[in-house]
């Protein structure tokens, strides 16, 4: 079976036209020949991009000299108004403090704790979409819904029903609407003193930061006065840096947090519609992975085990899957701090860097049938080759997100106790894929859901 993905030309086009295109769809906008290419140099009097797609590069940029390839400045400027000077968007320093406080609040011990609020959430998601049986259905709202309630079930306590939870949730699909995440200046060295956001960004980015600072001073108040959950946010707000001894400040708190719902709710929603609708153009995966989620998890309502779910092997390869063909986050943006040399090609100081798992996942000298749906893919030679040299859905090196660990429990989780009570069909048009802040449809995901009979 082979997914849909946007048409691409090899039109050259001018620096204008291409500006343009990448306003529309950054995805169409990127000319075939990346799919085959290991590199792809763009220079014109205000462009010097490299998009580079040999796993070499890759390792090199992401893996044996990071620090010489830090997170590019101008893509910091374009998400700044949400996520301040988080872990996402820093360097140096910055950034490996940021790494020290966080990173604990992820170990595996931790997971454990959390997999009671995600099967809760879960459970939910299941109730939502079983009320909308009989019907066609944009499933992208409800992934959405469901990723959105991990987070605040797992970072705050609070299900998704919570008054701020659910305004931060409607604030964050206003703006997903209203900023790309590989926006123009990511791409494009504009001048300093271009900004590409719109009213309209910044003011839900504003919104945005203001519910979760309302959260934040809240926890604060109850770890003072003891009464505070043992959640993902208390962790984090208690743990102090262990070079320097300081937490987070309320404001970097803020930042931190803004970037969970963005690399957390944001990718898990992307991962898991897609995932959906490839179990619905494939049934046959679809039963394996029902039978497989009713053999592990039970049919009920009642937590199995925290090992049930690393049993769900046929979810997660479905998953890994859909990560593979919609990579959630497109594209890594960094940039040169020193003169390199690329494929025998001079790359100069301040160069944009761009590795795109977009192209990386589906290039056709890498990958057996790039562009066709098979998780079984993964236990082949050519899947476990390509798995550790040109699959990178969380980045990869000293920056791999450190909650790759917590969506992989996550998205497979929330697949398969889907799969094991309701039916999914196509809808009555396929998706096509596009890029905003994630890889989502653009007119969305669509889909037929009717309980499921089992045999």
């Amino acid at each position: 079976m082979i997914p849909p993905k946007p048409v691409t030309g090899d039109d050259r086009g001018t620096v204008l036209g291409l500006a343009r295109a990448f306003r529309r769809d950054l995805l169409s906008a990127l000319p075939t020949r990346l799919f085959r290419a290991w590199m792809a140099e763009f220079r014109t009097p205000v462009i010097h991009s490299f998009i580079c797609n040999d796993p070499s590069l890759v390792e090199l940029i992401l893996k044996t000299r990071p620090n010489d390839f830090p997170k590019s400045r101008r893509l910091a400027a374009g998400l700044a108004p949400l996520v301040g000077n988080s872990v996402f968007i820093a360097n140096g320093e910055d950034w490996a403090r940021a790494r020290r406080i966080i990173d604990p609040a992820f170990e595996g011990g931790r997971l454990r704790q959390q997999f009671p609020a995600m099967w809760a959430a879960g459970l939910a998601a299941e109730d939502r979409l079983a009320a909308q049986a009989g019907t066609e259905i944009d499933v992208e709202p409800e992934t959405s819904h469901a990723a959105a309630d991990v987070i605040f079930r797992t970072l705050f306590s609070l299900p998704i029903e919570d008054r701020t939870a659910a305004q931060v949730f409607s604030a964050f699909r206003a703006h997903q609407d209203a900023q790309p995440l590989v926006n123009l200046a990511a791409i494009l060295p504009l001048p300093a003193w271009f900004r590409p956001h719109s009213r309209r960004t910044r003011a839900s980015a504003a919104r945005i930061r203001g519910l979760i600072e309302a959260l934040v001073r809240q926890r604060a108040s109850d770890i003072a006065a003891g009464t505070a959950p043992d959640d993902l946010a208390s962790k984090i707000m208690t743990t102090p840096d262990p070079q320097t001894g300081a937490c987070f400040d309320a404001r970097e708190m803020v930042d931190q947090v803004a970037t969970f719902f963005l690399a957390g709710h944001e990718t898990s929603a992307s991962a898991l519609a897609w995932a959906l609708w490839l179990l619905a153009a494939a049934p046959d995966w679809q039963d394996r992975v029902a039978a497989e989620a009713l053999a592990e998890l039970g049919p009920g309502r009642e937590a199995p085990d925290f090992a049930a779910a690393g049993r769900l092997k046929a979810a997660r390869a479905v998953f890994r899957e859909a990560m593979r063909l919609y990579p959630p986050v497109p594209m890594f943006v960094r940039e040169a701090a020193c003169p390199e040399t690329f494929r025998d090609r001079p790359v100069p100081r301040g160069a944009q860097i761009v590795v795109s798992p977009w192209h990386l996942h589906r290039h056709q000298r890498l990958w057996e049938d790039p562009d066709g749906f098979d998780p079984d893919r993964w236990d082949t030679d050519n899947g476990k080759t390509c798995a550790r040299t040109a699959y990178f859905p969380f980045g990869a090196g000293q920056r791999v997100c450190p909650g790759a660990g917590f969506a992989m429990i996550e998205g497979p989780l929330l697949l398969a106790m889907i799969c094991r009570s309701l039916h999914l069909e196509r809808g009555g048009v396929d998706p096509v894929p596009t890029a905003r802040l994630t890889v989502r449809g653009r007119d969305g995901i669509r889909l037929r859901i009717n309980p499921r009979r089992h045999a």
